[in-house]
This record gives C-alpha cells, sequence and structure tokens, in this order.
C-alpha cells in the first residue's frame, strides 16, 4: 500500500511531496494514523545536516494520531485508541528502559531520524508498549503534536533535574516551541519567568504567557534553560544564574557549538549544576497529561499556525531564517 508523505532526497534539497510505501507493523510495535505533526526545528537540522539520517527521508518526530495496526506482542494497546509518542522511543528492555529512562535508552529509535517520520499519513512505533501514550478525552490532536518534543522536553528540563523552589526565578534563553512551552509551564507552577529572544513576535507570545521580558539576565535565576542551542546562549543561561542555580541545556548544540566553552571559574565558585535534558519517557507522561486535561496547562496556546500537510515541507524551509516571522509552533494537520 502506499500513502502520501513529505520526503526530501538530499540534504538541503527542496521537500516534495510523494506516494511513498506505507510501514510495516513489528510484532511489538504498532501503525499510527498521523492526524496532526508538528514541525520543529529538530526536523530543520536534519534537513540541513546537522544531524545525519538516511536518505531518501521522511522528516517529522511530534505527532497524535489513531493507532491502525498493532503486532502480536502488544499488550497494552490496540486498533482504534488516540495516542502520541515520546521523540525518542525506548527499545523496551535494557535496563534504562526498565528503569523508566526510555530517553536515553542506547538503543533508541526516534522517528524521523532513525526511520521514517510523521511528514506522513502514517508512522511505525517500535515497543509500542514502551514508547505509546494514551491521549485523554479531552486533549485535541492538534495540541497533542506539541506535546511529543517540545512541550514533555520542557515539562522535564523544569521538573526532572531537581527540587523546584516555590519562589524560583526562570530565565529562559530563547522562545521558540520548548522556550515558550518552558514559559508556560514555569508560569503554570507559579514561578517567576524571564525571557530572552531577538524576535519580537517570539517575545511577545512569552509576555502573552506571564513571562516578563529581558535584554539580559545576570545572576537572578534559580534555574536557566538555554531552549535555542548555540554557544552564546548555554553561555548566557550559565551567567544568568545565582548562586547554587541550574542551568539545563535542552537546545541542541551541534557543529561547532558542540564543543562551546562554558565559564567553569563560575560553575565553579557559585556551585552551579549544569545537566541535559534529552525529551521525557512515556512513562512519565501521565502528571503533564493530567494537567492538560484539567486546563492548568493549554498546549494549544502555543500552536501559532496550522497548515495542511502538504505544506510542511515548506515551513521547514522558512526555518532558515533565524528569526521566524511568527511565533509558536507549527502544526502539520491531515484532513480525514
Amino acid at each position: 500500500m502506499l500513502m502520501r508523505a513529505i520526503v526530501y532526497d538530499a540534504v538541503g534539497s527542496v521537500p516534495r511531496v510523494a506516494d511513498v510505501p506505507a510501514p510495516d507493523c513489528p510484532p511489538d510495535g504498532a501503525v499510527v494514523e498521523v492526524r496532526a505533526t508538528g514541525v520543529c526545528r529538530s526536523d530543520w537540522h536534519a534537513w540541513r545536516g546537522h544531524d545525519p539520517v538516511p536518505l531518501p527521508h521522511i522528516p517529522g518526530h511530534e505527532f497524535a494520531g489513531v493507532v491502525s495496526a498493532v503486532g502480536p506482542q502488544v499488550k497494552g494497546f490496540a486498533v482504534g485508541d488516540r495516542v502520541t509518542a515520546p521523540f525518542v522511543n525506548g527499545c523496551g528492555w535494557c535496563p534504562y528502559c526498565v528503569a523508566g529512562r526510555a530517553q536515553i535508552c542506547p538503543n533508541q529509535t526516534q522517528p524521523g531520524f532513525t526511520h521514517p517520520g510523521s511528514f506522513a499519513e502514517q508512522v511505525q512505533v517500535r515497543a509500542a508498549d514502551t514508547n505509546l501514550v494514551r491521549l485523554p478525552d479531552a486533549v485535541d490532536f492538534v495540541p497533542a503534536a506539541a506535546l511529543g518534543c517540545r512541550f514533555a522536553t520542557a515539562f522535564r528540563a523544569l521538573t526532572g533535574h531537581g527540587p523546584v523552589p516555590d519562589d524560583a526565578v526562570v530565565a529562559v534563553h530563547g522562545c521558540g516551541g520548548v522556550g515558550l512551552s518552558a514559559v508556560m509551564i514555569a508560569v503554570a507552577l507559579r514561578l517567576r519567568v524571564l525571557a530572552l529572544d531577538l524576535s519580537p513576535a517570539a517575545t511577545a507570545m512569552a509576555a502573552s504567557l506571564g513571562a516578563v521580558v529581558v535584554p539580559s539576565v545576570v545572576g537572578e535565576a534559580d534555574i536557566a534553560i538555554d531552549a535555542y542551542g548555540s554557544a552564546e546562549t548555554a553561555e548566557a543561561s550559565v551567567r544568568s544564574l545565582r548562586r547554587g542555580g541550574r542551568h539545563v541545556q535542552v537546545g541542541l548544540m551541534l557543529g561547532d557549538d558542540a564543543r562551546a566553552p562554558l565559564p567553569w571559574d563560575l560553575v565553579v565558585a557559585h556551585e552551579l549544576q549544569v545537566v541535559g535534558s534529552h525529551g521525557m519517557a512515556a512513562v512519565d507522561y501521565p502528571p503533564m497529561l493530567d494537567l492538560v486535561a484539567r486546563g492548568r496547562l493549554d498546549p494549544g496556546r502555543l500552536v501559532g499556525s496550522v497548515i495542511d500537510l502538504a505544506e510542511a515541507g515548506e515551513a521547514l524551509r522558512a526555518m532558515d531564517s533565524p528569526i521566524p516571522a511568527h511565533a509558536g509552533i507549527t502544526v502539520a494537520v491531515r484532513s480525514v
């Protein structure tokens, strides 16, 4: 069987709409009929060759949809279930997965990176019992498509690396999808949030979510998040911390930035924490989804535009601009 998908044939080549073979269903996996998929800067990094992927390639790793097939080994899900999944899919059997840390599984797979992704009518999910997440009825597909990468990553970046004081100040460096998610979550936790970005549209949205927009922060934050990923934003994030603070690196550090220096004199003298944060395992989704279902968190507010699946390639190309014309997350939907 064939399905419609967005495909690019070489690094940086124009993504095109094509008919391609539909994915097989692994014995321990599932096939999900994609109803909505986010267009993420990580997809752009792969398209531009910063993160190698097999070519030709179907991007997309943030999705929500309906299970259309399950393998015979799957116990917890059935055809017709409304689901999403983290962008990191654990193998399900290694010590990290067994301990609930599938986001650092050494055998991990990632739709849209290690194999065809969700810019398509269907996507394969391996080790479905480990990686699928059932959606509450109150959570629609479009906001759910924002959860698998940026929103869940921001949730764990704030809450998964140590205690968060009730009076904490959070500095968010970069107000793209993951940065705005961090702003929303920190505000929902009733924290004081400082937001930094070069895009007026991004900072306006951050302000609308409850952040205080500032040009710089030095020595004021308890938690600082680099949600962009560059030598400049990583250093600024560390310098924004007060003594004993925590820097969380969320934005991908690629190319020369992967070896970027940090002000280690401050890290040592001020006893700062420097941690990386790589998504969130499916097992950790329930508290976040409960807040979404109860209206405490509304990822739908972060959706800046909704486009047709056929337009996802053009949305990817638009990310060449370092300062986007529009704020928020772009979600591509498939008509049914």
